[in-house]
């Protein structure tokens, strides 16, 4: 069984910063892909952000790229999500996902296994 449990999320204005970290226990954190995923209020979870193993390769939705970076500690079994230039649209739960794959290509349609979400909430 795999937990993911995040942490970092909060209030920030516009413009501001944040950086969110996701902890994996249960399993072996080698060799499987680590990502992002958010889930606004009224609409579907989307794809954020993901990185393989062991952390050479990274993903990103469209709308976050150039402002967050995803990145992960594997002796802490750890992956974290910087994100700059926050918007409000921003605003949203954010979910740390895995699946038993390497490949950061794996997590773009989805996870096997979520956190409990950490909020976000962007003011303008």
């Amino acid at each position: 069984q795999v937990q993911l449990v995040e942490s970092g999320g909060g209030l920030v204005q516009a413009g501001g910063s944040l950086r969110l970290s996701c902890l994996a226990s249960g399993r072996t954190f080698s060799n499987y892909a680590m990502g992002w995923f958010r889930q606004a209020p009224g609409k579907e979870r989307e794809f954020v952000a993901a990185i393989g193993w062991p952390g050479r390769t990274t993903r990103y939705a469209d709308s976050v790229k150039g402002r967050c970076t995803i990145s992960r500690d594997n002796a802490k079994n750890t992956v974290y999500l910087q994100m700059n230039s926050l918007k409000p649209e921003d605003t949203a739960i954010y979910y740390c996902g895995t699946r038993m794959d390497s490949s950061s290509a794996s997590l773009v349609q989805g996870a096997d296994y979520w956190g409990q979400g950490t909020q976000v909430t962007v003011s303008s």
